[in-house]
Formats: structure tokens, sequence, C-alpha cells
């Protein structure tokens, strides 16, 4: 069964080690074959891998779109050491990372990572408002 796939005017998409780019209006495609396949909303690339899960995104996108998906293992488990030693609380999200990578399913692998970097961006929106509380507590001279 076919992979149907639309694309927009001028969005790209990377299809195997090829980035295909929509000309002027809408296209659908019909996708037969394994070939790692991702949208260009889902691209992660290394100036927009700001944080440690979107880092393991990349690295993840890099098994992913790798002929050989265990050349990016080392800089995957670094990064796993790195997150889990800041973050404890992350271990849930790399657990089912993980199990996809072991399985060998790097587009699920793929989405779980998406889960880390949304539970890293509540971690980080719940401390700037606790900062902020306490900044706002020390300016109205209560103490913290």
């Amino acid at each position: 069964m076919a992979l149907k796939i639309e694309l927009k005017p001028g969005e790209r998409i990377i299809i195997g080690d090829c980035v295909v780019t929509n000309a002027d209006q809408r296209a659908r495609l019909l996708i037969d074959g394994a070939v790692p396949i991702l949208r260009e909303k889902h691209v992660m690339t290394l100036s927009k891998a700001n944080s440690p899960a979107k880092r393991i995104y990349l690295a993840v996108q890099l098994m992913y779109t790798s002929k050989q998906p265990e050349e990016h293992h080392a800089l995957y488990l670094r990064l796993v050491k790195q997150i889990l030693k800041a973050a404890p609380s992350t271990g849930r999200f790399i657990q089912n990372i993980n199990n996809r990578i072991l399985t060998g399913d790097l587009y699920k692998a793929l989405q779980e990572t998406r889960k880390l970097i949304a539970y890293e961006k509540d971690l980080l929106d719940h401390a700037l408002r606790q900062q902020s509380l306490r900044e706002d507590r020390q300016g109205n001279g209560s103490a913290a």
C-alpha cells in the first residue's frame, strides 16, 4: 500500500537521502517502498537543536535517515545520559524511545521524542513560572 503525501506550494520533504521541494502548486505524491520520509515541519536542524530533548531528536533523526543508524548510537547514548542526569523524570520518555530504537522502529522513536520535547518545554515553563513568583514575592517585600 502506497503512502499518500500532499505537499503545499514550496513545502519540502526528505525522502531517503534526498530533499524534495514542491513547486508553486499543491502536489500529491504516492510513495511505495520502505524509505525514511520526513516532512519539513518534523526535520530538526543543528541550529534548531537548542535544548537537550531537541538534540536527542536530532540524534534519532540521524539514525532514521542513515543507512548505518548504529553510527549515531554513541551520540544518542551520551545525550540520554546528560538529560537523565539533569532531569530524571524524563526516564519514562527515554524508555519509550529506547524501546522503539531497539525494535528498529525509528519513525515511532521520533514520535516518542516529540513527546519528550513537549515534556521538556513544560518543565522549563514551570521553572520559569516558579522563578517569576519568587521574584514577585521578593519585589513586594515578602519573604521567599
